[in-house]
């Protein structure tokens, strides 16, 4: 039987695989996705979405209690975290409907199925059917990544879980261990504390969060502990003794190894790339540290083969792996397309408080050789913040002190995963801090703190 041919097959229907065959369908070019597990990927299964889900009902309750502050009453508050779960998983499989109606509406070929590239241009399927065997000139791969696991620090599901066995928690911990403090372990340290977990937070690196600026690090851990979180930096979780219903920690800190007991870690440890079992190296792909190296244009150095989103390396973010999407399938029809710019991309983690960052921290400014300005503005300064009861918080920018050029902003407080936009808007444009003080900000509103912030650096603080 010949082969099904096609203009472009995307490996992957996550948000760079199904937003890439969208694109190129768009652009009149026959495409195929195939996908072995969930329509929408990770992000809107087992990441993104359901997280933010969960994140939510941790936040009104954390807002329920406190009502008398706003004048309310509240009695007898509780949570079912049995029906918590339930509404993360609805909002997830209502997203994951959503993607499969994309893809029938834009006239994109679903495979369910796990591929593998046995040669230039040609694409197996292994199909609850049998195999399917497929042509075309160009493939996408968009395999994504999974959880990273330590030698002895693995999940089991039962003590020792990862990010899907705390998506469907199956027990509320009481006292946690969480293993990393990036995005990920940062967002379950916040949600399962507020709930009223004794959380613990071990980081290797010398702050938690540690690919944001420092200042605001150190503010965030500030506001961790003040909620009852115990962090620690600079310590390394060196092996899990497991026994029935607890696991005792042994934690190395500063040369001193400490046992500390727990009923439930998570490991957040980072990820690793789905690059096996594709076929990549017999096509002379270049593998590092299982993510697909390539250049500017997702493209892996074999004719007609890209990688997006998380294989294909850092920044691991969704709307990077989308927006990456969308130009490799312009680029396939022809189109002037634009490469991503890493420090063009936002970075929102929806722990309480809220933190974003977008291009250069005060630190990577100045080892770039910038000669920098820096403007702040804390949000009790602010009358939205203060009217919403959000008083902490800090907008804090970075420019060129002789072009004016916005370098960097990074921001920790309520609602700055939205108000981050406005930043990358203007970096987006090239604009300069000329721009943005002269930009009207609506009053009363979060986001003038960001305007405060940009005349802050330049000594033209207003309010503050």
């Amino acid at each position: 039987m010949a082969a099904q041919t096609y203009d472009v097959i995307v490996i992957g229907a996550g948000p760079g695989g199904y937003v890439a065959a969208i694109r190129a369908a768009q652009l009149g070019l026959k495409t195929a996705v195939i996908e072995r597990e969930n329509l929408g990927g990770i992000c809107l299964n087992w990441g993104c979405i359901p997280t933010k889900a969960m994140l939510r009902s941790s936040e009104v309750f954390h807002l329920m209690h406190r009502a008398k502050e706003f004048g309310l009453s509240a009695d007898g508050i509780g949570y079912d975290l049995d029906a918590v779960v339930k509404r993360s998983r609805g909002v997830a499989k209502q997203l994951s409907s959503g993607v499969a109606h994309l893809l029938k509406k834009n006239k994109v070929t679903v495979i369910m199925g796990e591929a593998t590239i046995p040669a230039k241009g040609k694409v197996s399927v292994k199909t609850d059917k049998g195999t399917e065997d497929l042509a075309a000139k160009n493939i996408i791969l968009a395999t994504g990544a999974r959880a990273r696991e330590l030698p002895g620090l693995e999940a089991d599901g039962d003590l020792v879980w990862t990010y899907r066995h705390a998506l469907t928690a199956p027990r509320m911990p009481k006292k946690l261990l969480v293993i990393g403090s990036g995005a990920i372990g940062i967002e379950f340290a916040s949600f399962f504390n507020t709930l009223g977990a004794d959380t613990t937070v071990v980081e290797v690196m010398d702050r938690v969060l540690p690919v944001e600026d420092a200042e605001i690090s150190g503010m965030a851990k500030k506001a961790f502990e003040k909620q009852g979180m115990k962090i620690m930096e600079k310590s390394m979780v060196k092996q899990l003794d497991r026994a029935k219903g607890k696991v005792t920690a042994h934690i190395e800190a500063g040369g001193k190894v400490q046992k500390m007991e727990f009923d439930t870690v998570i490991s957040a440890v980072g990820i690793v790339g789905n690059t096996e079992g594709l076929g990549l190296e017999a096509l002379g792909i270049n593998v590092d540290r299982t993510h697909v190296v390539t250049d500017e244009f997702c493209r892996t150095g074999v004719e007609g083969l890209y990688a997006i989103g998380d294989i294909a390396g850092a920044p691991w973010l969704a709307h990077k792996a989308s927006h990456e999407g969308v130009m490799v399938a312009e680029l396939i029809a022809g189109k002037h397309a634009h490469p991503v710019k890493p420090e063009n991309i936002a970075g929102c983690t929806y722990c309480h408080p809220q933190v974003a960052s977008v291009g250069y921290s005060e630190a990577k400014a100045k080892e770039l050789g910038y000669d920098i300005k820096v403007g702040r503005f804390p949000f009790v300064g602010n009358g939205k913040a203060i009217a919403l009861g959000e008083p902490e918080g800090l907008v804090k920018t970075i420019f060129d002190a002789k072009t004016g050029e916005l370098l960097g902003a990074h921001m920790i407080g309520a609602e700055v995963t939205e108000l981050i936009q406005g930043y990358v808007v203007g970096r987006q444009l090239e604009t300069t801090e000329e721009d943005l003080m002269n930009t009207v900000f609506p009053h009363p509103t979060l986001s003038e703190m960001m305007h405060e912030s940009v005349l802050n650096a330049f000594d033209r603080t207003i309010h503050f």
